[in-house]
C-alpha cells in the first residue's frame, strides 16, 4: 500500500518547496519509464506460432529431422487447379520450406477430373521429414542447421501471380505451421472471383541444414 505525505504549509521552507515538485517529477518520469519497459516486447521475440530461437539468420544451431503428415485440400473461388498441377505446386513449396527431398511423398487426393483439367476440390496427401530445433536430450541425432530467409514463389515468374492469392493464404495457414519458422510475413488482399490489384507475398525464415543452401529446382506446373 502506497501513502502520500503532504507537508504542512507552515513548516515548508523555500528549499523544501522547490524539492517537493522536483521529487514528484522524478517519480512521475520513473513510473512512466517502468510502464513502457514492462510493455515493450523482448528483443528477438517471434510471431505467434513461430519456432523460438535465439540464433541469428545464417548462424548454425542444432536441429533434428522429424516425420510429418499432411492432408491438404484446396478450396478457392478465383483460380482453379488440376490435381497434378496442385500436386506439383505443393511439392515445390514443401521443398522451398525445407522438407527433405529424398523422403518427400506428395500424392493426389480425392480428384474427380481428368489429368490436366481443373478439379472442383483438388487435394494432396503428404508424408515428409522436416527440421525442428533440437530439444537438447542425449537421444537426439542432431544436424547443424541455420535460419534461412525464404520468399515463397508459386510460379515461374519473378513474383507470385495475383490470381493465386487464395492458395498463398491456405499455404500460410495449413502448411507453414508444420515447419519450424519465424518472422512470418504474409501480405494478401484476396477478393473472391477476381485477381487482386497487388500480388500476394509470403516471406519467412525456415530451418535449413547447413550443407544445403537451397533445394533443387522443381518444374512448376501450369494451372
Amino acid at each position: 500500500m502506497s501513502t502520500s505525505l503532504v507537508p504542512r504549509p507552515a513548516r515548508m521552507t523555500s528549499g523544501t518547496a522547490r524539492a517537493v515538485p522536483a521529487l514528484a517529477a522524478c517519480l512521475l518520469v520513473s513510473s512512466a519509464w517502468a510502464a513502457e519497459a514492462g510493455s515493450a516486447p523482448a528483443a528477438g521475440s517471434t510471431s505467434a506460432g513461430s519456432a523460438s530461437g535465439s540464433a541469428a539468420a545464417g548462424e548454425s544451431q542444432p536441429a533434428v529431422w522429424t516425420d510429418k503428415e499432411l492432408t491438404f485440400v484446396y478450396q478457392g473461388f478465383t483460380t482453379k487447379y488440376s490435381c497434378d498441377g496442385l500436386r506439383d505446386k505443393v511439392r515445390s513449396v514443401l521443398l522451398d520450406l525445407g522438407a527433405q527431398k529424398k523422403d518427400l511423398k506428395v500424392q493426389q487426393l480425392g480428384c474427380s477430373s481428368a489429368a490436366g483439367r481443373p478439379d472442383p476440390f483438388p487435394g494432396v496427401r503428404v508424408k515428409m521429414r522436416v527440421l525442428q530445433p533440437a530439444s537438447g536430450t542425449a537421444d537426439d541425432k542432431t544436424v547443424p542447421a541455420h535460419w534461412k530467409p525464404v520468399d515463397l514463389k508459386l510460379r515461374d515468374s519473378f513474383t507470385t501471380d495475383s490470381g493465386e492469392c487464395e492458395l498463398v493464404e491456405q499455404i500460410r495457414h495449413k502448411i507453414v505451421p508444420l515447419f519450424a519458422t519465424r518472422n512470418v510475413d504474409l501480405k494478401t488482399n484476396c477478393i473472391p472471383h477476381q485477381a487482386t490489384a497487388t500480388r500476394p507475398t509470403l516471406r519467412l525464415e525456415v530451418l535449413a541444414p547447413d550443407d544445403v543452401q537451397h533445394p533443387a529446382e522443381e518444374p512448376q506446373a501450369a494451372r
